[in-house]
Parts: structure tokens; sequence; C-alpha cells
């Protein structure tokens, strides 16, 4: 069998950029000889044991029983110090393929001669200056999977993914291709139903290339230079697909440390365009590609003008309107406003008049800018005054400011805090923070302030106790005296906090300094179990006091009686006898926007009437439209995204489908049945870290694809005694401190400042009632 992807490194080395290039690919390669019997999957280290859903491996552990490495790296260096540093990675690890080239061959013969070398059936050419994120190998091959279509039908050629950028002082900036990846879906389409994807950045790493494509065109894929490359293999493709999984770091090196360019006019930036601009053959079949292509090369050869220190290269201009005038589609319409006249200029050549449009317009800027800035300044110097006099103020014992989730309502373990307080400690006066657009959806009589007004000022500076699942902004001032109780908002599977600095598609971008100064201004941290408390401690290393008293929003989960369950299923539609799966998949940080990664619809069907899905996208989509529409007269795929609180949702439910959030930590309390859909898991462990094999320790039956899944739920598999026998092992680990009176102990440990040997004592697992099931409920 040959390799899936061949990755080909290849290049001169830019400033030491080649062996980091090197060692980024070796970090993700298994040390040699691992998996040479079928992967993991024989000792079930990452697929399971076939008991628990199969043992087959998705993204670089395996294929399907197949020889691993699921990936060969061939390096083609083009000067010496790049052979240097692919002779030192040979040493390392003798599995890298060298072509030797002659000194100094240009990258698009060194892409050449790596091609056909290469033995895998896709290939990915990466130059020495940029690097693989961490995880990527596994999401070249997830890629390949997730775009795969059933025998028979078309296949796409080029698959195209998403990438970061670095430069000299930021690293792993998230690209804004993201979206547009992920709206376009896996599914391989002719790239003119999608010409919006003209508009992906043009890097050749992100491009994803069949081999035999690759081939059968590579006269016509060499004919220019990487951009050219990077337009024409979608352009050439029958189909494409598309995956906003990261494939590549782009660097971009300070231009003060680069050697001068080297024949680099005109042609540079003009000529790739125009190449690629006449591989579409004039016809209605090209015109919307053709429309696309010139808008982004004119709009690309005006930013150069604007941006890139050429305004007054004449040349350059003049070059670029040629071009514009040759390859101008029949009938094209400019843009409206400021960028249509600049494109009208540039077609006409105008280049005088060009610059006093330019000059107008900077001039335009700088005095709206300056506007902004002194109404800004203005603006900060008056809150700043308030928010002095607020902190001169003395501290009101009686007051106490909630949040959760970013000021998203009152929901979540500060919800229940404020609940329990009303009830033994009602001298105590809550204040909520809340969003503008979150105010309509708060309970009525809701106690609010609003982030940024005086009255929020006031509030920060003057509450003694502060409530949040997350953090407070960095700018809020903690005085002497105020108490800060963090609550946390689930049990981690998933690396948090300092834990991710290894995993920059999970940081995007977080300012790690930032954060440790956000919890040092914690007092206390509160768990719902010893595996909680003790990830804590290295994630979120301060001073504050560890309160191992549960998680206040799952008393319901002992305290609701028959009359809610029955309830809440009848407020969702859901008939008796009718069997609610909820389903709850966690964020993925290589996904922008959230897509059911099941075919829900087909599941429906194959599970027959008797079923219903309770389908909750991740929080953090909110915004983005839903999928489920169009199944939602069905009435047995119901969209509870939106519905408030999830434990309800939780309580409604007869079994718990998720793949890696922390919802299954919680729903473990009702003791109910729950199955892993662990399809990527491979891609998600490497992408954003874990702190346990949730394959080896789950809670319940596992699916790796949809089939097994379908299997589980029809059959008995989803709650027979092997997933009772997981469930409880599950629980006995993760289900320590929630017993129904976790609020109850918090508020008197915090508010009433009640000493931990008189707080209600933790009733053990074993004596615990929970709620009772819909079945249960129905004959109550």
């Amino acid at each position: 069998m040959p390799p899936r992807v061949t990755v080909i490194v290849h290049g001169p080395d830019v400033r030491g950029s080649f062996a980091e290039c090197l060692a980024g690919v070796l970090r993700q390669l298994p040390p040699p000889g691992h998996g040479e019997r079928g992967g993991h999957g024989e000792r079930g280290g990452h697929g399971g044991s076939k008991g628990r859903g199969g043992n087959k491996s998705h993204g670089g552990h395996g294929r399907e029983g197949g020889r691993e490495p699921e990936a060969e790296v061939v390096v083609v260096p083009t000067d010496a110090e790049a052979r240097e540093a692919t002779a030192r990675a040979v040493a390392k690890d003798g599995r890298l393929v060298v072509v030797e080239v002659p000194e100094g061959t240009p990258e698009t013969e060194a892409r050449v001669a790596g091609a056909r070398r290469a033995g895998g059936e896709w290939l990915q050419f990466v130059a020495g200056r940029d690097r693989l994120p961490a995880g990527s190998l596994h999401a070249l091959t997830g890629a390949i999977q997730l775009c795969s279509v059933p025998a028979g039908r078309h296949h796409a050629d080029v698959i195209l993914l998403n990438h970061t950028r670095s430069t000299w002082s930021t690293d792993g900036a998230p690209s804004p291709d993201g979206p547009l990846l992920d709206k376009a879906g896996h599914s391989p389409l002719p790239l003119v139903t999608l010409p919006g994807l003209l508009r992906l950045a043009p890097l050749l790493g992100t491009r994803l290339v069949r081999a035999s494509f690759w081939r059968a065109h590579e006269e016509v894929l060499t004919a220019g230079n990487a951009l050219y490359t990077a337009y024409a293999l979608p352009l050439l493709a029958d189909r494409v697909a598309c995956s906003d999984q990261l494939a590549l770091d782009a660097r971009t090196q300070r231009a003060a440390t680069l050697p001068p360019p080297v024949a680099d006019g005109p042609e540079g930036r003009v000529e790739p365009y125009v190449a690629a601009y006449r591989l579409l053959e004039p016809g209605p079949a090209t015109a919307p590609l053709r429309r696309t292509l010139y808008d982004l090369m004119t709009e690309d050869w005006l930013h150069i003008i604007a941006r890139e220190q050429r305004g007054h290269d004449r040349g350059f201009f003049l070059a670029a309107a040629e071009a514009a005038r040759a390859c101008k589609p029949e009938g094209h319409r400019a843009p409206e406003g400021v960028d249509g006249v600049r494109q009208k200029l540039l077609e006409a050549g105008s280049y005088e008049r060009y610059l006093r449009l330019a000059e107008f317009n900077d001039r335009r800027r700088h005095w709206r800018s300056l506007a902004r800035k002194q109404k800004r300044a203005l603006g900060a110097k008056v809150r700043a005054r308030r928010g002095r006099a607020a902190r001169k103020a003395p501290l009101d014992p009686d007051l106490a400011v909630f949040t959760a989730y970013w000021n998203r309502g009152v929901t979540c373990n500060p919800g229940a805090i404020a609940t329990k307080l009303a009830e033994i400690a009602p001298h105590i006066k809550p204040v909520w923070v809340s969003g503008r657009a979150r105010v309509p959806l708060l309970p009525p009589g809701t106690e609010h302030v609003v982030p940024g007004t005086p009255r929020y000022q006031e509030a920060m500076a003057r509450a003694t106790y502060l409530v949040n699942n997350v953090n407070f902004p960095t700018g809020w001032v903690k005085r002497p005296g105020q108490l800060h109780l963090q609550t946390h908002h689930g049990t981690p599977l998933k690396r948090m906090g300092l834990d991710q600095m290894p995993y920059p598609a999970a940081a995007h971008g977080l300012d790690f300094r930032q954060l440790l100064r956000r919890i040092d201004k914690w007092d206390y941290s509160l768990t719902s179990n010893r595996h909680s408390t003790l990830m804590w401690r290295h994630a979120y290393p301060s001073g504050y006091t560890e309160l191992e008293h549960g998680y206040p929003r799952n008393d319901v989960y002992y305290t609701a009686g028959p009359d809610l369950v029955r309830a809440v299923r009848t407020r969702l539609g859901i008939a008796p006898g009718v069997r609610a799966v909820l389903y709850a998949p966690t964020h993925r940080d290589y996904e922008s926007e959230w897509h059911p990664r099941l075919d829900l619809a087909r599941l429906t069907e194959r599970l027959g009437p008797d079923t219903v899905l309770l389908v909750r996208g991740h929080y953090f989509y909110s915004s983005s439209p839903s999928e489920l529409a169009g199944l939602r007269a069905t009435r047995r795929v119901l969209d509870v995204s939106a519905y408030e609180p999830v434990e309800e949702l939780a309580l409604a439910a007869d079994a718990l489908v998720t793949d890696y959030s922390s919802i299954m930590f919680d729903y473990a309390h009702l003791d109910r049945p729950i199955v892993v859909y662990a399809d990527d898991w491979e891609i998600y462990q490497a992408t954003r870290g874990v702190y346990f094999d949730l394959m080896e320790r789950p809670p319940g039956a596992v699916a790796r694809t949809e089939d097994e899944l379908t299997e589980i739920l029809a059959g008995d598999a989803w709650r027979d005694t092997a997933a009772r026998t997981a469930r409880a092992a599950f629980r006995e680990r993760f289900c320590a401190f929630d017993d129904g009176r976790a609020a109850e102990r918090v508020v008197r440990r915090v508010f009433l400042g009640t000493p931990d040997a008189e707080l209600p004592p933790v009733l053990p697992l074993a004596e615990r009632t929970p709620a009772p099931t819909p079945e249960e409920a129905v004959s109550a």
C-alpha cells in the first residue's frame, strides 16, 4: 500500500527556517517501526476495543488495519544551508527521502523533482520557510477521510485546507478562510459552483492535490510560480473539496532580513494571475470564475500599489493596467464605491488621477481617524474618572456581581448559586452582567448591568463578591476585600489554560501572560471531582483556595422529580414512550462554523419513528445559521441549541450521544446511557490535546463511524452490560462531589463564611438517587 500523503518540503533555507520546518514534520511522524503490525488498534490504544465500536483509526494511525505511517516526507533542499539542515534531520530519522538538485534550483523545479519521487496518493507542497502546525499530518489524512466519496461517484482532485499565519512578532494567527471552507462543506464539487473559493489565500501548501492529477497536468501546473500554481490547481480540477482543518503555518519574514528580490518586477505578481486567468476558456460555463478571478487580481494589484510602498512605481501600475484591460471579462461591472473607482482608473491606466484620488483618501482617513481617537480618548477619561470615584467608595458587603459565559445570561453554576443565595442568604443582592443584546432574554425582574456603562463600573468596583464561570476582563481592577469565585463550567477532557501552549490551533493567539494576571485575581476555584482539581492546578497555577464542593448546576440531577421530567418532555413535544437521544457535540478548534458530523436525516430514518434526536450545537456557534431547519418539520430532529437550561434537556433525554464534550461528565450523574461518537479522535487529540485517553476509559459504548453509531443505537449495545460497567467506572471517577447540595455548600462557605467542617457533607455515590428516567417519570 502506498502512503496516503507525501509531504514535499522544498526550497532554500530562509534564516534557519528549513531546520525548524523539518523538525515540525518529524515530531508528527510515529516513531520508526511504530504500528507495523496494524497500528494501535491491536491493543485498543486509540481505536477502542471491538466491543466498544471497533478499531478503525482515522487520521494517521493506520488505515483500516494497513501499515503505517500514513505519510511520507520527501525533502528537496536547494541551497547549502538547506542541505545541511536536511542531513541533520536524516541522521535523526532515516525515513526522510532526499532528492538532490543543483544549487539554486528554482522552487518550481524543486516541486517537480519532489513530486516525481513521491509515492503517496496525495501531495502537499511545503516551502521550507513555512511550518506544519501540530497535528497537521493527522489533519491531512482526516481531511481525506472527510472528503472521500463512495466508489463510483466523482472524487476530488484537490482538497482546499485552512492555515495560520506567523510573523517575527506573532505566532499562529488564524486565517479568515475558515468560514468559507466550512460553508463549502466536504462534498467534491466543480469549482464553478463555488467561485468564491478563489478568494481563499493563494497558498500552495493549503492545496492537497491527488498525485495522479498532478502528474497528468504537471506541465501546465508548473508553468509559473507558487502563486500561479495555487490558482491553477483548483481551476484545472474537475472537482474540489474543502476542509477547514489546519494544514500549514505560513510564515512571513521581516523584509529587512531578506536578500533583495531577484527579477521580481511586475511579472512577479501580474503575470501569474494573467497565466491562471488564461486557463479559463471564455464562455458562459466559466464566466463566474473569470469574473471572480478578475476582481481578485485587480484587488491584489491595487493593494500592492497602495500598501506595499509602490505608490510611486509607475511601471508596476502600467503593467497591471495593461493586464487588466487585456483580461477584463465581457460585460464586467466594477464594484460600487471607491474600490470601483480605483479599478476603473487602473483599467484606464490613469496613474496621475489615481495618485490624486489616493492623496485625497489619505487626507480624509487622517481626519476621520483623528476625530475617532479624540472621541475615544474623551470617553476613556470619563470612564476612568468614574472608575476611580467608584473605587474610592466603600465596598458594599451585601452586593454580589454574577455573570456566565461572557455575559450571556443567568445560567450554569453562577445561576444555580444565585438561586440558592436568594434562599439562604437573601440579604445579599445579586446583580448580573449582561451583554446589551442579551438583556431581553434575562428572567423578568433580574437586576443587571451592561458592560461599559457607569452602573457596570460602580457594581464591579463596589461588589464584595464576584462570581463567574469564565474570567472577568483583564482591565478589571480588583480591590482589597473583594472575593472572586471562579466556578468553571465543565470537567476538562481537553487541555485548558496554560496546558494549551503546545497546541496553537487551540490557543488561537491566547495571551498567556494576561491569562495569568486574570487567574491571580481568583480567591476560590470550584471543582466537581478530584480530576478537575488536579488539572486546574497546573492549567491555572495561582494561590486561590480549591473548593471541592461540586457543581451547583448539577444539583438538579438529584433534586428533580418526575413532574419536571414530564414537563420538559411535554414542552419539547416528546410523546411518552418515545426514546429521546440528546446529541451534543463539542467545539473543534480547527472548525470556524458548526456542522453536524452525522447525516441526521439518515440516522433518524434508520432508527425509526420511536426515536427523536435533540440536537444541541456548541454555544460558540450560536450566531451561525442552523443546518437543521429542513429537518424540523419531521419532529424527529429537534434543534435545541438555544434551549436553556441544558440541564433540562439532559433530564428529558433517555440517552446522550456526544464526542468529547464535558456534558458527558454532568450527564453521568443521571446514570443513564452515554454513547461516544469519536469519528475524529486522533485529529482532535493531536490538535487540541487531552488529559486522558477517552477511548480507553469511556462512559459507555464507543462508535468510530456513523454506521457503528447506528448499530449501537438500533440494538442493545447503548445500554447493555458492557455499557453499564463502563458507565459505573466513569461515575466512580468523575461524580465524586455532586450530590444535590453543591450550591448550598458554596453559598455557606463563600458568602456566609461557614467553616468547611460545618458544611453539609458530600453524600457517597452509592447512597445518592438520581432524578427519575423518562420511563420512570411516566409511571410515577
